[in-house]
């Protein structure tokens, strides 16, 4: 009999050609529209600290940083140590990193060093977007009125208007500062230097892991077994029961007799 074929599924398999990070992520994709924007905007105020300091390892790129976080805060992630691992295991974050996968500390020390840079560019991204006719990012909401080039002939939006939507969205993104703020601290407490999300020393190797699967899975076996022999040296209840029952329904007949 023909086997059924499967598509292949092979973790150790290497790639003939590097992978093309653009065709992991949709063309329609937010990560693409903050990718473009942020591309456009003035971005010398983060960069410039670093162009001051040539000594030392080559940092990750001030403005790849500022990306994910923009990206990450839209999607309502505020956790370092959750976008560090996004940076690992999800398409959007990988892509916006160019395949990068900094660590808690250095995306949590990024926004503390350019808090007020970044929550400046941040807001310039969704003045954009909402310009553009977006009607959110995200999780943000947008007006989603489109205020037109030609502003002297259409006015799609005041300038009062234009000003309350400006401080709207300044609130909004000084709240999800403080959010990332208030939960890096609490994770801080909870895991101090780690992540929160590793395996334990015995699981992180493949060598060691296997050999710990190995164990935990003979464990189980044998506590099946036990569970089996157990349960065939008891007697059967349901049976005796039945029996119990059986003669005292035949003694009340019997005093309904008499």
């Amino acid at each position: 009999m023909p086997r059924k074929k499967y598509r292949g599924h092979n973790h150790d398999q290497l790639l003939l050609l590097p992978p093309d990070l653009n065709e992991w992520l949709p063309e329609n994709h937010l990560a693409r529209f903050i990718s473009d924007v942020v591309d456009r905007l003035d971005t010398y105020a983060i960069t410039e600290p670093y162009e001051r300091e040539l000594r030392g390892y080559p940092p990750y790129h001030p403005v790849m940083l500022l990306k994910v976080l923009i990206y990450a805060y839209c999607k309502g992630v505020f956790s370092s140590r959750k976008i560090a691992a996004a940076c690992e295991d999800q398409v959007a974050f990988r892509w916006l990193s160019a395949n990068q996968c900094p660590d808690f500390r250095t995306i949590s020390d990024f926004r503390k060093r350019h808090l007020h840079v970044f929550k400046e560019l941040f807001l310039q991204v969704l003045q954009i977007a909402q310009s553009a006719g977006m009607v959110k990012m995200g999780h943000v909401a947008l007006d989603g009125t489109k205020i037109r080039a030609n502003a002297s002939k259409h006015k799609a939006m005041s300038y009062g208007r234009m000003k309350q939507e400006e401080q709207r969205l300044r609130q909004e993104i000084a709240e999800m500062v403080r959010e990332a703020e208030r939960t890096d601290r609490r994770e801080d407490k909870l895991y101090g230097d780690a992540r929160g999300d590793e395996l334990p020393e015995e699981l992180a190797r493949r060598q060691s892991r296997l050999a710990k699967i190995q164990e935990a899975m003979a464990a189980l076996e044998a506590e099946e077994r036990a569970k089996a022999e157990a349960e065939q040296a008891q007697p059967d209840d349901d049976d005796d029961e039945g029996q119990s029952g059986g003669g005292q329904c035949h003694g009340r007949k019997g005093v309904g007799q008499l």
